[in-house]
Protein backbone atom coordinates (compact mmCIF):
# COMPACT_ATOMS: atom_id res chain seq x y z
CA UNK A 1 0.00 0.00 0.00
CA UNK A 2 0.99 3.37 -1.34
CA UNK A 3 1.30 6.67 1.29
CA UNK A 4 -0.52 9.62 0.38
CA UNK A 5 0.83 12.72 1.44
CA UNK A 6 -2.34 15.32 2.32
CA UNK A 7 -2.82 17.89 -1.10
CA UNK A 8 -2.07 20.51 1.14
CA UNK A 9 1.76 19.18 1.43
CA UNK A 10 2.25 18.18 -1.85
CA UNK A 11 3.86 21.49 -4.26
CA UNK A 12 2.78 20.76 -7.95
CA UNK A 13 4.20 22.99 -10.38
CA UNK A 14 1.36 25.11 -9.86
CA UNK A 15 2.17 25.99 -5.84
CA UNK A 16 5.37 26.07 -6.68
CA UNK A 17 4.75 28.97 -9.14
CA UNK A 18 2.67 31.30 -6.36
CA UNK A 19 5.26 30.49 -4.27
CA UNK A 20 7.82 32.00 -6.57
CA UNK A 21 5.40 34.47 -6.89
CA UNK A 22 4.68 35.64 -3.29
CA UNK A 23 8.74 35.33 -2.66
CA UNK A 24 9.24 37.93 -5.29
CA UNK A 25 6.74 40.00 -4.58
CA UNK A 26 8.10 40.06 -0.84
CA UNK A 27 11.65 40.97 -2.21
CA UNK A 28 10.38 43.77 -4.72
CA UNK A 29 8.48 45.07 -1.08
CA UNK A 30 11.90 44.63 1.00
CA UNK A 31 13.93 46.37 -1.72
CA UNK A 32 11.36 49.16 -2.10
CA UNK A 33 10.95 49.56 1.88
CA UNK A 34 14.91 49.50 2.37
CA UNK A 35 15.27 52.66 0.03
CA UNK A 36 11.90 54.23 1.91
CA UNK A 37 14.43 53.55 5.20
CA UNK A 38 17.85 54.82 3.41
CA UNK A 39 15.92 58.31 2.70
CA UNK A 40 14.91 58.69 6.14
CA UNK A 41 16.76 61.42 8.61
CA UNK A 42 17.03 61.24 12.07
CA UNK A 43 17.63 63.40 15.17
CA UNK A 44 18.66 61.82 18.20
CA UNK A 45 19.58 64.25 21.58
CA UNK A 46 22.33 63.10 24.21
CA UNK A 47 23.32 64.05 27.60
CA UNK A 48 20.19 65.85 28.15
CA UNK A 49 20.00 67.50 24.86
CA UNK A 50 23.46 69.08 25.32
CA UNK A 51 24.28 66.74 21.74
CA UNK A 52 22.27 66.44 18.53
CA UNK A 53 23.73 63.63 15.97
CA UNK A 54 21.64 63.57 12.94
CA UNK A 55 22.10 60.17 11.17
CA UNK A 56 20.47 58.85 7.76
CA UNK A 57 18.91 55.36 7.30
CA UNK A 58 21.98 54.25 5.70
CA UNK A 59 23.76 54.63 8.97
CA UNK A 60 25.65 58.07 7.59
CA UNK A 61 26.41 60.37 10.21
CA UNK A 62 25.04 64.05 8.97
CA UNK A 63 26.06 66.31 11.91
CA UNK A 64 26.85 66.63 15.57
CA UNK A 65 25.74 69.79 17.00
CA UNK A 66 27.38 70.26 20.13
CA UNK A 67 26.01 73.11 23.00
CA UNK A 68 28.73 75.52 23.55
CA UNK A 69 28.42 74.45 27.38
CA UNK A 70 28.94 70.84 27.49
CA UNK A 71 32.79 71.77 25.84
CA UNK A 72 34.81 72.26 29.04
CA UNK A 73 38.63 71.73 27.64
CA UNK A 74 39.32 70.45 31.09
CA UNK A 75 36.79 67.73 30.75
CA UNK A 76 37.20 65.95 27.83
CA UNK A 77 36.29 62.44 28.60
CA UNK A 78 32.50 63.85 29.43
CA UNK A 79 32.37 65.35 25.84
CA UNK A 80 33.68 61.99 24.29
CA UNK A 81 31.08 59.93 26.45
CA UNK A 82 27.87 61.91 25.65
CA UNK A 83 29.20 61.83 21.66
CA UNK A 84 29.68 58.22 22.44
CA UNK A 85 26.49 57.68 23.70
CA UNK A 86 24.61 60.01 21.18
CA UNK A 87 26.09 58.50 17.91
CA UNK A 88 25.26 54.89 19.49
CA UNK A 89 21.59 55.79 19.99
CA UNK A 90 21.13 56.95 16.66
CA UNK A 91 22.51 53.60 15.31
CA UNK A 92 20.25 52.08 17.24
CA UNK A 93 16.85 53.82 16.18
CA UNK A 94 18.22 53.55 12.61
CA UNK A 95 18.61 49.78 13.24
CA UNK A 96 15.28 49.16 15.21
CA UNK A 97 13.40 51.18 12.85
CA UNK A 98 14.63 49.24 10.20
CA UNK A 99 13.78 45.85 11.59
CA UNK A 100 10.17 46.93 12.76
CA UNK A 101 9.91 48.37 8.76
CA UNK A 102 11.43 45.02 7.76
CA UNK A 103 8.98 42.32 10.16
CA UNK A 104 6.08 44.29 8.19
CA UNK A 105 7.00 43.42 4.95
CA UNK A 106 8.46 39.73 5.75
CA UNK A 107 6.42 38.66 8.27
CA UNK A 108 9.22 38.10 11.05
CA UNK A 109 10.57 35.72 8.37
CA UNK A 110 13.43 37.75 7.67
CA UNK A 111 15.87 36.74 10.56
CA UNK A 112 14.30 33.00 9.93
CA UNK A 113 16.16 33.17 6.04
CA UNK A 114 19.46 35.55 6.05
CA UNK A 115 20.43 36.70 2.86
CA UNK A 116 16.90 35.44 1.26
CA UNK A 117 15.99 39.19 1.61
Amino acid sequence: MKARLPKEYTAGPSSMQGMLKQAQRMQEQVAEVQAQLEAREYEIKAGGGVVTVKINGKKEILSIDIAPEIVDPDDIETLSDVLTAGVNEAIKRVEDDAAAEMSKVTGGMGGMMPGLF
